[in-house]
């Protein structure tokens, strides 16, 4: 019964995918090309099928074939496997900026038009923007709470960066096997001590999505590599303290998230006090 169930779910994907390519090439391709020049057609078509196609139909097979798992990674706006969670900090808002400023590192700009724009003409250009937005991944069902990051060669398509959520140390004990423990929404008070939750990645340039081809920072792959650089610039300045490596839940294994490498485990340190 499980081997029919399991065959059908992934009779149900194909079916997903096939019905995804004839809309995008014989509805939405052959409508635009019947209306517009060729080269608008094929432009109209890449953005519907990127950013409106696709995302639905990869956030419908998710569904079908996660029901039930406990995630290790972060999500997009469109229900998308995002960045591995990899390193989790207990202190407060103020001591989590107080050590990253320390360390050289900029908190991100709030994503709005004015800092999407400024990002754009950066990366084209090429020129430092330090506090460049981040997109928005979720967790807990919200997004990120802050964001830091550290630019390579001053360039703003390179960069470390890392994302936290907030998550109340009361609710930190609960058990992670429920579905009431990832989508719990409720964001702490700022000036409680809380358990930040962190998915740190390396940005090395301009890329694709990898299943709806949208445009977004090329990613180091090895994020285990990343947690560990986060955490020794943070060991190294004495801004954490002793560090336990603990597993995301307790049926993660070692597997790829999208297409990152990761070993499934978090890197968990207290803050130290200033």
């Amino acid at each position: 019964m499980r081997l029919l169930t399991r065959f059908l779910r992934r009779l149900l994907i194909l079916c997903l995918g096939v019905f995804s390519v004839w809309l995008i090439v014989f509805v939405v391709f052959e409508t635009a090309d019947s209306r517009l020049p060729w080269i608008l057609a094929v432009s109209l078509t890449y953005g519907v099928a990127a950013y409106v196609i696709l995302p639905r139909v990869v956030r419908m097979g998710l569904k079908i074939l996660q029901r039930q798992h406990i995630p290790s990674f972060t999500t997009t706006a469109d229900g998308l496997p995002g960045d591995p969670v990899n390193i989790a900090l207990i202190g407060t808002l103020q001591q989590l900026h107080a050590a990253f400023a320390t360390a050289g590192w900029s908190t991100a700009d709030r994503l709005g038009a004015t800092s999407s724009w400024r990002m754009i003409r950066a990366f084209v250009r090429n020129t430092p923007y330090p506090t460049a937005p981040f997109s928005t991944l979720y967790l807990f069902g919200r997004g990120q709470d802050v964001g830091f990051q550290q630019p390579i060669n001053d360039s703003p398509r390179k960069r470390h960066h890392i994302r936290f959520w907030a998550l109340s140390l009361a609710h930190a004990q609960d058990d992670v096997t429920t579905a009431g423990f990832w989508l719990n929404a409720d964001k702490p008070p700022d000036d409680e001590r809380v358990l930040w939750v962190g998915a740190g990645t390396r940005d090395t340039g301009f890329s694709l999505t990898r299943l709806t081809f949208q445009v977004t920072h090329a990613t180091d792959s090895d994020t285990n590599a990343e947690r560990d650089y986060i955490v020794d610039v943070l060991k190294e300045r004495r801004l954490i303290g002793d560090i336990s490596l603990h597993r995301a839940g307790d049926c993660v294994a070692t597997k790829r998230v999208n297409h990152y490498i990761t070993d499934g485990e978090i890197a968990v340190a207290g803050l130290m006090e200033n």
